[in-house]
């Protein structure tokens, strides 16, 4: 065993012996990513990560979709120090907390009020608590196939990871196929004046909406009055920097938001109408105790989020996620052809959400060819677990990708003829 391999076991073994699964979060935990790639990582710069040992990565995970400007950018750091030296905390709203509230609910088509906190979960879990409280129902309809609302009873208990959660809890959450209007009027009809809100994401990279699907569902929604909430944690800032619902051009009631508004600092979001919103104010009848945390307006990362929204509408940063992937889809599906590999390795998606696909000889999905592209991009310091794209991936960035790619994929073709596994390292 080499020193390398010797040292990266001993940081797996620090981190699972002193961090449940190893990582504040299951999709950075060491057994998601090739042996090839780094287990942990010391900083982060544009569009690259730097392993304990000085290895630099270009990196297409951004923090999973936290950054969308690049890691350590300067003038949103600088922002956020200054929100610090100004005490990052008061026992009073602060200045910045109404500067960034207000700048929020400016940008954003169907906001009057602007809530903050920390995580996607605890803003998508707030919305469904006030959907319930303003219609006085019980019943919560969610998109089938759209993987993460929260990590709530209300969502996970409905997944395959529902140790610990309640069924008198679960059972009041109802799924609905996307791009399906009758499959979510067959659950309002089923359980007529129940369904207290239908919280879905607007698109994903995988789907866009068809047939006035959007549309059709504010409709039904406002015929049965009921609560409709966007999860725009991803799509918040990608489609445009106004959301989703402004590409669309459908508003919700209720919007969360979340990663990319403030390029990695931690900070989410609920907005909405007044009537809902206000469920949470002052002299409000059996109010609803709404997103009260003594962190959730951190002067840091709401000084971060008026920074990064400073940013975007200085550099259209959405309009050059749009340009890179567009770019980024052409060339990696052009050296997949020159691979003769067109039908094996496949990069679609929205521009400014790639993804790749990678099928074996049947033409099927295989994960274990998944984890060998990764692996062998990562041996070349690209790492593409995911396609994320940040402001600070250009040009030189395009380049090694197409490097690495030209690598990589001689490998792929090779395990496609003689199998994966003479090819695929184990940890």
């Amino acid at each position: 065993m080499t020193k390398n391999k010797i040292e990266e076991n001993a940081i797996i073994d620090r981190l699972v012996s002193t961090i449940p699964g190893g990582a504040h979060v299951h999709t950075k935990s060491y057994d998601s990513y090739p042996v090839t790639a780094p287990k942990i990582t010391s900083h982060g710069k544009g569009a690259y990560l730097f392993d304990q040992n000085g290895n630099k990565f270009l990196d297409y995970g951004m923090a999973l979709r936290s950054v969308t400007i690049g890691y350590g950018e300067k003038s949103i750091n600088e922002a956020a120090i200054k929100q610090i030296n100004n005490g990052n905390t008061s026992s009073f709203p602060t200045l910045i907390e109404l500067e960034a509230a207000e700048r929020l609910v400016s940008l954003i088509d169907s906001a009057d009020m602007a809530k903050f906190i920390k995580d996607g979960s605890s803003a998508t879990t707030a919305a469904v608590k006030l959907a319930r409280a303003y219609t006085g129902r019980k019943i919560v309809a969610r998109c089938k196939e759209q993987p993460f609302f929260s990590y709530d009873d209300w969502f996970i208990g409905t997944t395959s990871n529902n140790a610990g959660c309640l069924d008198e809890t679960v059972n009041y959450t109802k799924l609905f196929e996307y791009n399906n209007i009758q499959s979510l009027e067959k659950i309002i009809s089923q359980y007529s004046n129940q369904v207290a809100c239908v919280i879905l994401e607007p698109a994903t990279y995988l789907m866009e909406p068809t047939n006035d699907f959007l549309s059709k569902v504010r409709l039904l929604c406002d015929k049965k009055n009921i609560v409709l909430i966007f999860d725009e944690i991803i799509t918040g800032f990608r489609w445009s920097i106004k959301g989703a619902q402004h590409y669309y051009n459908v508003e919700p009631d209720l919007t969360a938001f979340g990663k990319g508004m403030a390029n990695g600092f931690s900070l989410s979001a609920l907005v909405g109408k007044k009537e809902l919103m206000d469920l949470g104010s002052i002299g409000v009848e059996n109010r609803v105790f709404l997103l009260s945390s003594t962190h959730g307006a951190e002067m840091c990362s709401l000084g971060a989020f008026v920074a990064t929204m400073d940013f975007y509408e200085k550099n259209d940063v959405v309009s050059h996620l749009k340009e890179y992937g567009s770019k980024l889809i052409h060339m990696m599906n052009e050296v997949s052809s020159y691979h003769e590999l067109a039908d094996f390795f496949i990069v679609d998606g929205l521009p400014w959400l790639p993804r790749y696909t990678t099928n074996n000889l049947d033409g099927q999905r295989d994960s274990d060819l998944t984890m060998l592209f990764q692996q062998e991009m990562a041996r070349h310091k690209v790492l593409m677990r995911n396609i994320i794209i940040c402001y600070r991936h250009g040009e030189r960035e395009l380049e090694l990708t197409r490097d690495a790619l030209d690598k990589s994929l001689v490998v792929y073709k090779k395990a496609l003829d003689n199998g994966v596994s003479r090819y695929l390292e184990k940890i």
